[in-house]
């Protein structure tokens, strides 16, 4: 019976084989988004100001981040929970593909996450003028919370290898 038991909770790992596919379906939704964004602004570049240009870039470098983000999750994920990939000897083979366990893995989400926030926080501070005080306090804090939680998350990692 104990057997039994660990042999099916084993093979429960495939359960998130779906879930990681998945994850790739949302990549290719972000793609869908990243581009409706191109499309939307290019024919307006000549009359929008500098400003405006730098946060549209800011919002294409934050869904490229977010994009990376999930490739990560996904492939690493999938490595570390379900099964190792299988790519030929004659695929392109990415340097990090089978490096990074889960501890690794959730440091480059927070490092991924902190990008992100700070994205967001200089598009607000591009933009001060329109958002009151108040709530851009609020999103310092919650960047700053982003910030810490990352940095004791890799202190602590760091001491748990050693």
């Amino acid at each position: 019976m104990e057997r039994f038991i660990e042999k099916t909770m084993y093979a429960s790992r495939w359960l998130l084989a779906p879930i990681y596919f998945g994850l790739s379906l949302a990549l290719f939704a972000l793609c869908l988004k990243f581009f409706q964004e191109v499309y939307h602004f290019l024919p307006h570049v000549f009359e929008r100001t500098e400003a405006d240009l730098v946060l549209m870039v800011l919002s294409l470098i934050d869904l490229s981040l977010v994009g990376g983000l999930l490739v990560m999750v996904m492939i690493s994920g999938y490595e570390n929970f379900v099964s190792q990939l299988d790519i030929g000897e004659d695929s392109e083979k990415l340097s990090w593909l089978g490096k990074m366990d889960s501890g690794s893995l959730k440091l480059k989400v927070a490092a991924s996450i902190v990008a992100i926030s700070s994205i967001h926080l200089l598009r607000m501070f591009m933009e001060v003028q329109k958002i009151p005080n108040d709530k851009l306090f609020w999103y310092v804090i919650i960047h700053m919370t982003f910030v810490v939680s990352a940095v004791a998350m890799g202190y602590m990692e760091k001491n748990m290898k050693h």
